[in-house]
């Protein structure tokens, strides 16, 4: 193993590593893609990028472990994200392996896949219209759209996972206890996964958690919106998220393995934390909203990691997403309300 290698894998004990597979031109800097032993080969935790240097990571990282891409047994997916499934079908391609998926993202990844990139381009448009975005952020959509300048969208290629992740049973994986968790709110079909075996180091707590982006030692996941056009159902999101940390802190991992930033420990006190920072955001949305406004001016006076005018173009799309799902939550709370007749909707405190 080379030293540059070295630093790219992190030996987690009992048959579990990890491999830093870098994210190109984000500031997450790398997925961390877990490695699992079986007695009947390895299984990947989630696969990165869909890129030639996260390929080449991959593959690097797996030979430093002994394991050839074609060992490959199976791969496990988090959620559909293309930091996490991207490489899924270059892994199955390379070894026969099988994928498996949360139906709920599965339906997300088969949807995505048999639409052209302009029937999303057109509903995107039509939803940021509808969230009050401005002229200038809406024109270029529209020019892409009308010149047939169409970029293909991260996931139009992720393979199409062939099994089926079912909540709160076991992954039939050979020799390890491996109980699926549905922790929705980042995505409608994100999971954790709970390995149920004593952890090497005998730390005190249940097993060892795969958390995804569910649970992150510093970083508060996205809240947004993943919604079949023709779905006209309200969903909660940001509801469906502040569940499904509740159950995660009552089970209690001895461990977490996230996968963005590192492990941890103390899953019940990161669970406390995220509980009171969404708390005080729609505390402090509330306030914002004595002024009725719309999804997009309301993403405007939102707190980011940076000045809304430094927020990229494609970030504020996802932005205005996250400022939705809060007004879903609020609405669904009683303390907010669309404003009728309003357009674009706007919405104000109650």
């Amino acid at each position: 193993m080379t030293q540059a290698t070295a630093t790219q894998v992190t030996d987690h004990g009992g048959g579990v590593h990890a491999i830093k597979v870098p994210i190109p031109d984000n500031p997450l800097g790398h997925t961390l893609v877990h490695v699992l032993d079986t007695d009947r080969g390895p299984v990947l935790i989630d696969t990165g990028w869909d890129d030639p240097d996260s390929w080449d990571t991959l593959v690097a990282g797996l030979a430093a472990l002994g394991i050839a891409v074609a060992d490959v047994h199976g791969v496990v997916i988090t959620h559909h994200h293309p930091d996490h499934h991207g490489l899924s079908g270059k892994v199955r391609e390379a070894s026969g392996a099988w994928i498996a998926m949360h139906a709920a993202d599965a339906e997300v990844v088969q949807r995505t896949r048999s639409a052209e990139p302009s029937v999303w381009l057109d509903y995107l448009a039509a939803k940021l219209e509808a969230a009050g975005a401005p002229e200038e952020h809406l024109a270029p959509l529209r020019a892409a759209r009308e010149a047939g300048r169409l970029r293909t969208l991260p996931g139009l290629r992720a393979a199409l996972p062939d099994r089926e992740i079912v909540p709160g049973e076991l992954l039939p994986l050979a020799g390890r206890r491996l109980r699926a968790i549905w922790t929705p709110g980042h995505t409608p079909g994100h999971v954790c996964l709970h390995l149920e075996e004593e952890h090497p180091a005998q730390l005190p707590g249940h097993g060892r958690l795969f958390s995804g982006d569910h649970l992150l030692p510093g970083i508060t996941p996205h809240i947004g919106l993943y919604e079949d056009p023709e779905d006209t159902r309200v969903t909660d999101p940001l509801g469906d998220y502040l569940d499904s940390l509740e159950r995660i802190g009552r089970l209690g991992p001895a461990e977490v393995l996230p996968a963005h930033q590192h492990a941890f420990t103390d899953a019940a006190g990161r669970v406390r934390d995220l509980l009171r920072h969404h708390e005080d955001r729609l505390e402090d949305l509330r306030a914002l909203l004595r002024e009725p406004l719309t999804p997009w001016a309301l993403a405007e006076r939102m707190e980011w990691n940076r000045p809304w005018e430094q927020i990229p173009y494609g970030s504020r799309n996802i932005a205005v997403s996250e400022a939705e799902a809060h007004l879903r939550r609020l609405v669904k709370q009683g303390h907010a309300e669309p404003v009728p007749g309003s357009t674009p909707q706007t919405y104000r405190a109650l």
